[in-house]
């Protein structure tokens, strides 16, 4: 240490030195010290960023009138470990079952399911603070809302026992408008004897926005529309109607990743079809089942996804099953089944995949519980993370 000393004493010297000789020596020390300064700053920037983007918000809908529940949630969710944290929560907001983004991510939309008093609203959203600020609300124009989207101009909505879907103009302080229109189809189905109402379950649109497909459970159809959101009135043209089997129950269905294949779940029947999509029509190409061989109990399919990098199919079925199924996507976009294991709780009724696709979200809604899963993104396969999120009744699961 001494000797370290001394070394150091002698420099100091030759920077005195310099300093009184060589003005020029001051400039470069100063410009040294400006360099180190911006590369700190340069690092702790980085790593800020970095942090950033590990954090993502999280959204959750729930029912509000079967346990104690706030409405919607907003959680910090790490894609790092898979930890969460509650940021915040709404007020007095009836069963907001589904919801959605707006594109600028500033406004959150959400039914609210309650029969003939069903609603639709609207909520500013802070990311930093994860607050919801209620801004207004509308009639759903149908009873049961059960599927929301929007794009820059118009937030559509399928309401279940209403068998319609509404449109509804947005303003741009994200509130809602008047509804713009209403599509329902009178087609007359009969199953065992007994005359079917439409039950419109989901909507989305196409990946080039030219189209809107929805599924009608009740009477087992894939209804096609053209979509125009520049109309002021009827953005909605229909198309055709694809008619699956008796007793499907087409539920809900998720778009490949090019826009081209798409995989419907029947909740009746458990079966999963496979579809081709070019310039709004569909074409049947596979049909596989989530029903594992050896199952006898109630079937009742639910939710289906992606994953992140379009390798892999998920769904899940609750009745007595309450099992979540993984399938391989081959390159023409055919399924092979690769894993069905449980849930780890009951009724998972919706599901969502994080933005890194590391992780898998179930919301079990009558355990009321939100499981996380880790994915192995090489073979497609789920295992519990043991990372909980203890919810009354979580049914829509939203990564802003």
């Amino acid at each position: 240490m001494f000797g370290v000393q001394i070394f150091s004493n002698q420099i100091n010297k030759i920077k005195n030195s310099f300093r009184s000789e060589y003005p020029i020596f001051v400039i470069i020390v100063k410009i040294l010290k400006m360099i180190k300064f911006a590369a700190l700053l340069t690092a702790i920037f980085s790593l800020t960023t970095q942090a950033q983007d590990n954090h993502h918000n999280l959204v959750i809908g729930t029912y509000t009138n079967s346990c104690e529940s706030d409405g919607m949630y907003v959680y910090d969710f790490n894609t790092d470990t898979g930890e969460t944290q509650l940021k915040g929560s709404t007020k007095n907001i009836e069963n907001p079952s589904f919801l959605t983004f707006s594109a600028n991510k500033k406004f959150v939309y959400s039914v609210n399911e309650n029969g003939k008093d069903s609603q639709v609203s609207a909520f500013r959203f802070y990311s930093d603070s994860g607050n919801l600020q209620f801004l207004n609300s509308k009639s759903s124009e149908g009873n049961d809302p059960c599927s929301i989207i929007m794009d820059e101009r118009n937030v559509l909505v399928a309401n279940y026992s209403g068998g319609n879907i509404a449109v509804f103009a947005t303003n741009d302080d994200g509130t809602l408008g008047k509804h713009k229109q209403i599509v329902k189809h009178e087609v007359q189905t009969v199953h065992k004897d007994k005359l079917e109402a439409s039950h419109m379950h989901m909507i989305q649109f196409s990946s080039d926005k030219k189209y809107l497909i929805a599924t009608d459970l009740g009477k087992d159809y894939l209804c096609v529309y053209r979509y125009n959101a520049e109309e002021k009135l009827a953005v909605l043209e229909f198309k055709y109607l694809l008619k699956v089997k008796p007793d499907s129950g087409p539920r809900h269905f998720a778009f490949s990743s090019d826009g081209t294949i798409l995989y419907v779940i029947n909740e009746l029947n458990g079966s999963l079809l496979v579809f081709s999509f070019n310039n709004g029509e569909l074409k049947l190409i596979q049909e596989t089942t989530i029903i594992e061989r050896k199952f006898k109990g109630k079937i009742s399919a639910a939710d289906i996804k992606i994953s992140a990098d379009g390798k892999f199919v998920y769904a899940t079925n609750r009745g007595d099953a309450n099992t979540v199924s993984c399938f391989a996507i081959n390159e023409k976009g055919k399924l092979k089944i690769v894993q069905t294991t449980s849930t780890l709780g009951k009724g998972p009724r919706n599901f969502t995949i994080d933005p890194t696709g590391k992780f898998l979200l179930i919301g079990n809604q009558y355990s009321n519980e939100v499981v996380i899963f880790s994915i192995d993104k090489s073979t497609g396969i789920v295992t519990d993370s043991g990372k909980r999120i203890s919810l009354c009744s979580p049914v829509c699961l939203v990564f802003e």
